[in-house]
């Protein structure tokens, strides 16, 4: 029988994880191997930097999963894997500005959307990156609006390339104004948040400094030195905020054999997520109301 794992409570959990695998042509043997140890329900991906035509989807079909992704080449690229096949499908922002469909996937399965995005990194300060990073925070913005209730059952994972707190960078002084820590994007990020989220980490770990995603290839002994972000990141309506039971850094993993500068973010929720879709209308209302 296949091993199930359980929340505190004794109930089945549903497990997702997001991890910028920085080329998953490069890091396919760490991501098979990652999923082989962990076997998450739902893993998502980012930066693959890879055409659809040259996507590994075999190699995650060969392990039982279910596999959806959009990319063109480039530093962009974003996938799901799931153990489920979903039932909803959807790539790109789908408001007539620039589509991004390598940079935000959106699937439904167990009666939970779940939306993967690669958010742009901005380049500098003032640059036309910079401000299209803005503009596409402001379009997600209305994306999740348009698209989403907060009273429903909804994860937002990824590459977010926003650091939201002073705690969530190893010098918040000096890189005030870096791309993924400045005050413009910052402040765009919690209009998001303000829709409708909570930043499920902090939920259970809040306050906690020095818990970071991703160390800088380019600073020596990053890792070692633990000079990183927290820019990877798995945020919850609060209905499913309310069922989470663990998140957690898989740190270990940024030590193996080829890594990305990224590691893997891990959420658990109790219940298999079937019960999910019978979120009852009071239940919804009461986990907005906490």
């Amino acid at each position: 029988m296949e091993e199930t794992l359980e929340s505190p409570e004794g109930k089945p959990s549903f497990k997702v994880a997001t991890f910028n695998a920085n080329s998953i042509r490069a890091r396919l043997p760490l991501v098979l191997k990652w999923l082989g140890k962990e076997k998450p329900d739902v893993l998502c991906l980012q930066e693959t930097k890879v055409k659809d035509l040259e996507f590994p989807a075999q190699a995650f079909r060969d392990l039982g999963y279910f596999v959806v992704f959009r990319g063109k080449g480039g530093r962009a690229g974003v996938a799901i894997i799931s153990k489920e096949e979903p039932n909803k499908v959807s790539f790109g922002l789908s408001d007539g500005g620039p589509p991004d469909e390598d940079r935000l996937v959106w699937i439904s399965l167990r009666g939970i959307s779940i939306v993967n995005t690669y958010v742009p990194q901005g380049q500098e300060e003032k640059s036309e990156a910079f401000l299209y990073k803005l503009e596409w925070l402001e379009r997600l913005r209305w994306y999740f609006s348009r698209n989403f209730s907060p009273n429903e059952p909804l994860l937002w994972c990824g590459d977010f390339n926003v650091a939201p707190e002073e705690i969530d960078v190893y010098d918040p002084i000096g890189l005030k104004n870096q791309v993924d820590f400045h005050p413009e994007v910052r402040a765009a990020l919690f209009r998001i948040k303000n829709w409708g989220f909570v930043d499920v980490y902090r939920r259970h770990h809040p306050g906690k400094p020095g818990q970071y995603t991703f160390w800088d290839y380019r600073v020596p002994k990053a890792l070692e030195r633990n000079l990183g972000w927290r820019i990877d990141h798995i945020w919850a309506t609060p209905p499913l905020a309310e069922r989470s039971v663990d998140v957690w850094i898989d740190r270990e993993a940024r030590m193996w054999e080829r890594p990305s500068d990224h590691t893997f973010l891990v959420a658990e929720f109790k219940g298999s997520g079937l019960a999910m879709q019978h979120f009852s209308t009071r239940e919804a209302s009461l986990a907005i109301k906490k």
